[in-house]
């Protein structure tokens, strides 16, 4: 007597044209294949128009200019001071979300992660409610500390921080999560203090985590602009970055807005790169 589901089990390993399963199992289906082709088209194609129509032959030239060198030096310090305050504030912020439980933990994580969806424009003025001339904390800080940071390059330091800090708190929280607690514990009990233990154990255990985190949060410095414009201006030599300047070449030079687009875009690729073990081959 034949066993059906040894019966059923054989009709599946064999196609509906009498091919084996395996073959059938490897075709592609269409109803996929078409609509990530055009996405991969959608995301491709405005960078590919970005490298057929960039001067090549007057780059080297239109990048020596005062006016770029200027923006570029700028946006490198600003993102680069912006990374190491989200280092020195973010940090603890992660570890405070990841091994403390405290009462309203889920929503002061969802705060953290807030300026990831806020559009940036929003984010300058609420800046600029909190901390301009007029601002909450903003008049206080000019009338009794003579701090002003609107229209500032510490403003600008102030926006990207704001809109880049929730790139590392995640990354090291993530870490943290991740990390094995049986080492924290082994020193805790041979009488390392917790800051000791945090310095000499933590801190190595997420050191990847930190590292990558840092560099997601220096690229999307290096790229902010409607919190930077809203908040700290657009005056040259003090807080037109990289991103201001390719808006505003845009209008009058479109060929040099297209070297300064070059510049970021390799910037950008250059980052992922190498995060890729991290972030972009990782199942």
């Amino acid at each position: 007597m034949t066993d059906p589901g040894r019966a059923d089990r054989a009709d599946l390993k064999v196609g509906s044209a009498g091919r084996p399963a395996r073959q059938a199992s490897g075709r592609l289906p269409w109803m996929l294949v078409v609509p990530a082709l055009v996405g991969l088209a959608f995301l491709v194609l405005p960078l590919a128009g970005l490298l057929v129509r960039a001067p090549w032959s007057t780059l080297l030239e239109r990048l020596a200019e005062p006016q770029v060198l200027e923006a570029l030096r700028l946006s490198l310090v600003c993102a680069t001071i912006a990374t190491a305050l989200c280092l020195v504030f973010g940090v603890p912020l992660a570890w405070l979300l990841a091994r403390v439980d405290f009462p309203g933990r889920r929503v002061v994580r969802a705060l953290v992660t807030v300026p990831l969806v806020l559009p940036p424009v929003v984010g300058g003025v609420a800046l600029l409610l909190v901390l301009g001339r007029r601002g909450l904390v903003g008049q206080w800080l000019e009338s009794s500390l003579g701090i002003t940071l609107p229209f500032t390059t510490a403003g600008v330091v102030v926006a990207e921080a704001f809109v880049a800090m929730p790139f590392l708190v995640i990354s090291v929280e993530g870490a943290l999560r991740g990390a094995d607690r049986r080492f924290e514990e082994a020193a805790a009990t041979l009488g390392a203090s917790r800051w000791t233990v945090f310095r000499r154990v933590t801190l190595p255990l997420i050191a990847p985590g930190v590292v990558a985190g840092a560099v997601l949060c220096w690229a999307r410095a290096l790229g902010e602009f409607g919190a930077t414009i809203t908040f700290a201006g657009n005056f040259p030599g003090t807080t037109r970055t990289m991103p201001l300047a390719v808006y505003l070449a845009l209008e009058t030079e479109p060929e040099a807005a297209i070297v300064l687009s070059l510049v970021l875009l390799a910037v950008s690729v250059i980052i992922l790169a190498s995060l890729r073990d991290r972030w972009v081959s990782s199942p």
